[in-house]
């Protein structure tokens, strides 16, 4: 074989091998680009089949027993008594500070149960965040609790959320100290307590 002949035919392999690479990347950019943009589209999907349950009637906890189905994430009321010796906090739940793009505040979710009225049922509510004490990981933030029949306006959800936990999720009550736990387990509390509970929990909204 000449050696002008071996020259061109490497030449010519390694723009075979360039270019089927450059093909490759372009595959792989354009697949995560898809990727991306089917992400994109199904967030806003479900962004707008949440906006569109919302703008939904209201429904009204003291009027029947609700599905999880027919209920979730729509708007509810509810009145009733609120139950703060059964309430639970939910550990490890940050918030964002104000002005920073990254740092975060570790805090808690309430979840406390309302007992409601000419009902025998309670619905958990999520009463929001508040923020941890840092010096002290015992010592709970300060809340007010209303005493007596109120209304609770709010969005249902399945769950507050959830959040990585090791071993096995069960933690030891303390006699006269708040319950702190990792996540909520609504059916695991109505067996414990023998309450007939609404399938869901409600997110309290300030009204």
């Amino acid at each position: 074989m000449k050696p002008g002949n071996s020259l061109l035919q490497s030449l010519v392999a390694k723009r075979i091998v360039a270019t089927v690479s450059a093909l490759l990347v372009i595959a792989l950019g354009c697949g995560a680009g898809f990727w991306q943009l089917s992400r994109a589209n199904t967030k806003i999907a479900l962004a707008a089949n949440l906006l569109a349950r919302q703008q939904m009637p209201i429904l009204n906890a003291n009027l029947g027993s609700w599905t999880l189905e027919e209920a979730s994430e729509r708007r509810m009321i509810a009145r009733g008594q609120y139950l703060p010796e059964a309430a639970i906090w939910l550990d490890n739940r940050p918030k964002p500070i104000s002005g920073s793009s990254n740092a975060t505040q570790s805090g808690f979710y309430l979840m406390m149960p309302l007992r409601l009225e000419n009902r025998d049922e309670v619905l958990w509510i999520n009463r929001g965040w508040a923020p941890r004490n840092n010096e002290n990981r015992e010592t709970l933030p300060p809340i007010k609790t209303p005493v007596g029949i109120i209304s609770v306006e709010g969005i249902v959800f399945a769950h507050p959320g959830k959040v990585y936990e090791l071993g096995d999720g069960k933690t030891i009550d303390s006699l006269g100290k708040p319950k702190i736990e990792q996540n909520f387990n609504l059916a695991a509390e109505g067996s414990m307590r023998g309450w007939n509970q609404a399938p869901f929990i409600l997110r309290e909204e300030d009204t």
